[in-house]
């Protein structure tokens, strides 16, 4: 089957997470093509022969908030050579594929293409919870007009598919009218995770995952103040106009360079996990058995709404800042987190690869019979 796979391209993590699936289409004997903008197409096309980058919109932060009015700028500006160029990739790249079955990870691109030529779509991310789910009036807390515009717009990003698979580590109840449409599973893992599970344990030092965050003097000046801890940071070794790179260690921070290798085993042997709010983080920490100390974007509900997730869970704390004295209490409490993070129970990829597998299926007649 031709399987036409939209991925947003904004941040990381919704790369990641497609090319775990996209892989299994294609050992599935599927032919895929892709379609991605941004920093993931480089990432993506490593990884698969036949990606095709088009054109997405971008994210502004600053001081660990997203800046909403740079953010629409900066898009507004973009737009018309935006669509130019999509429309371009859509006669020379996309349409002569021909595909029988489309899935989208927030992609517009894709979606559109689905519709236009009548074809089956799945949606397949993490931000439809947001809008398909039941959410208790604590998670909505003081953020609910944060709540109801991201819940207008993740509705009328993708509307009218034919299955919505949900990746999430909590499990909301589905809007009565979503039921029969809509699935939730547990978070995407890549294999360097998967394998890394069995070498898992408490070691000692706190990963520290920050890449929003604009005043790295500041934070690191903050952990230096909890001197009974080591601290391993990736993300904010970073060169600007204003400041020098950082060196390898300022006081209890171990400042590293990214790597994937060296970033999973760093996850791995961590005794907890201080990062946003972000799911592909949490999901990897939480199958590694690790606690988290949740600092989420300012102005993101999605992340806040994460964070708020795992204090119910039991599985860390969510907070809107570093706060030394807070991240002390969360860290002296470590156990009592890590007992319920080992009660979140999830097989691999298993429950994720069926319902995929299963709507490949099911769809997959309904567009042949469209096209007999």
């Amino acid at each position: 089957m031709r399987i036409l796979y939209g991925v947003v391209g904004e941040g990381m993590g919704h790369a990641t997470r497609s090319k775990v699936v996209c892989e299994h289409l294609v050992a599935s004997g599927h032919e895929v093509k892709i379609v991605v903008s941004n920093r993931a197409h480089a990432f993506l096309s490593k990884a698969f022969p036949d990606v095709v980058e088009i054109k997405g919109l971008t994210i502004r932060y600053v001081d660990n908030r997203m800046d909403r009015d740079g953010t629409l700028a900066r898009n507004i500006l973009a737009a018309p050579s935006l669509l130019a160029d999509n429309v371009s990739a859509y006669y020379e790249k996309v349409v002569d594929f021909e595909p029988d079955l489309v899935f989208s990870d927030f992609d517009s691109f894709a979606y559109l293409f689905a519709k236009r030529h009548g074809l089956p779509i799945v949606s397949l991310d993490n931000q439809q919870v947001i809008s398909r789910c039941k959410h208790e009036s604590d998670v909505k807390r003081g953020v609910k007009l944060d709540y109801q515009m991201t819940k207008a717009f993740v509705r009328a990003k993708l509307p009218g598919c034919d299955h919505y698979v949900i990746t999430s580590f909590f499990y909301p109840p589905a809007r009565k009218k979503y039921r029969d449409t809509t699935t939730l599973v547990p978070p995407i893992l890549r294999q360097a995770i998967l394998d890394a599970k069995a070498r898992a344990k408490v070691g000692g030092h706190v990963l520290v995952y920050q890449t929003a965050a604009s005043n790295t003097q500041k934070l690191i000046a903050q952990l230096n103040e909890l001197t009974d801890y080591t601290f391993v940071a990736y993300g904010l070794r970073r060169k600007d106009q204003k400041s020098k790179a950082l060196p390898d260690r300022v006081g209890n921070c171990i400042i590293k360079d990214f790597s994937e290798e060296g970033f999973v085993e760093d996850l791995a042997t961590s005794q907890a996990v201080v990062c946003n709010g972000g799911l592909s983080l949490i999901g990897e920490a939480l199958y590694l058995g690790k606690p988290i100390f949740s600092v989420p974007v300012g102005n993101q509900f999605e992340q806040v709404m994460n964070a708020r997730y795992l204090e119910q869970l039991g599985y860390g704390l969510g907070c809107d800042a570093i706060d030394p004295q807070l991240l002390k209490l969360f860290l002296s409490e470590r156990e009592r987190y890590a007992a319920r993070v080992a009660e979140h129970g999830q097989e691999g990829n298993t429950r994720l690869f069926a319902v995929v597998d299963s709507l490949v299926k099911k769809l997959g007649k309904k567009s042949a019979k469209k096209r007999a």
